[in-house]
């Protein structure tokens, strides 16, 4: 293998590394080993680098590592003017500020659906949605959306899936697909966690291009199917409305 490969695998497996940091906030050089899959010493020289880059800080105490302050150092110069976790917010808000309830901003990612934005309702009782959580596009109100109005080559990639889950019909889930499309939003009840509810409308921009997810969810019990159904008009004026302000 030449030396610009031996560079570039090198440039994954360190960026694999930083990866791990997506869900923990501190891990060991066994847990990251275990989770790259790579033999403890390539580990180690790399999070070496890492860490004379600041990319990486290692407790002396625990021996564990976590994220270093140059990764704050880059996010603070994201660019901001077409990021739409940042310009849908006062959107976000204002619908929160209508509805009561918590909304969230959902993007596809391969074939999963990340929350990039949310807006936690100010009721006692109420659903948090940690932004940056992932979940699977097969189930819930934002998936629906996410594969009904993505291009088709990715509602079949889903449904070509080996490993589906059990109890969940394929039929069914392209017929949810076709109603989501038809009505403009589509619905939950304890689909992904018991005791949630969620109702979901695309935000499409001006090239009719699906954009994100715009969600509403809140405890089962206040966002009944009547309510979801009374509160989807609202939600899909602000999704209309949030298209307009992005690429």
């Amino acid at each position: 293998m030449d030396d610009s490969k031996l560079t570039v695998r090198a440039v994954e497996r360190a960026l694999d590394i930083l990866l791990c940091f997506t869900d923990s906030t501190d891990l060991s050089l066994t847990e990251i080993s275990q989770r790259v899959r790579l033999h403890k010493s390539t580990v180690h020289r790399l999070l070496a680098s890492l860490e004379g880059k600041g990319f990486v800080l290692r407790d002396p105490m625990s021996e564990k590592y976590r994220l270093g302050f140059r990764i704050w150092e880059l996010s603070a110069n994201l660019t901001r003017s077409d990021d739409p976790a940042l310009i849908l917010l006062p959107e976000m808000e204002r619908l929160r500020d209508q509805l009561g309830e918590t909304i969230s901003l959902y993007v596809r990612d391969g074939l999963e659906r990340v929350r990039v934005q949310a807006v936690q309702s100010n009721q006692a009782i109420r659903r948090v949605a940690p932004i940056g959580a992932r979940m699977p596009l097969y189930v819930g109100a934002s998936s629906k959306i996410l594969v009904a109005f993505a291009e088709p080559e990715v509602r079949q990639k889903l449904l070509s899936e080996e490993v589906w889950p059990p109890g969940l019909d394929r039929s069914a889930f392209l017929e949810q697909l076709d109603e989501a499309r038809a009505l403009g939003y589509a619905t939950s009840v304890e689909e992904r966690e018991p005791g949630a509810a969620a109702v979901a409308a695309p935000i499409l921009n001006s090239a009719h291009r699906l954009v994100a997810s715009l969600a509403v969810s809140g405890p089962a019990n206040r966002l009944t199917p009547k309510m979801m159904d009374a509160y989807a008009p609202l939600l899909m004026d602000a999704a209309k409305r949030m298209g307009t302000m992005v690429k």
